[in-house]
């Protein structure tokens, strides 16, 4: 496997000789590399020239560690994600509704509509008044 991305050796030298300190060209065949990887993965997904590839593979680290960075970095501050529920209350404590509300309210009407037979939560428990027993 690893014989198909080294380079093309002559005759003078060993197919195993690798890398010598200060050499031009290529220690593997691009060529090559793209059709081993397009049989291996699909034809789309390798690169057929060194400087996409080159460029992905300086690249793709990079993004890893910055998303890795921006994942930590947003568990550290508690921001789970966005929580528009009664975001802004006055100084006792009541809701000002806002469209941030609104929009809230529907999000989860569509939700709830979404499954319907899901959801089988009994209206008297979701009211703001318990029914007398008395009738």
């Amino acid at each position: 496997v690893t014989s198909s991305l080294i380079r093309e050796t002559t005759e003078n030298e060993s197919a195993n000789e690798g890398y010598r300190f200060g050499q031009e060209e290529e220690t593997y065949n691009i060529v090559a590399a793209h059709g081993y990887f397009g049989r291996l993965i699909f034809q789309y997904a390798s690169f057929n020239n060194s400087h996409s590839l080159h460029f992905f593979l300086a690249a793709w680290p990079v993004v890893g560690i910055w998303f890795t960075a921006l994942g930590i970095s947003t568990m550290a501050f508690n921001l789970n994600g966005f929580n528009f529920n009664q975001s802004v209350v006055d100084s006792q404590g009541r809701v000002i509704n806002t469209w941030a509300n609104i929009i809230n309210r529907a999000n989860l009407g569509m939700e709830v509509m979404h499954e319907r037979n899901a959801h089988n939560f009994p209206l008297d428990l979701a009211a703001l008044e318990v029914p007398s027993l008395n009738g």
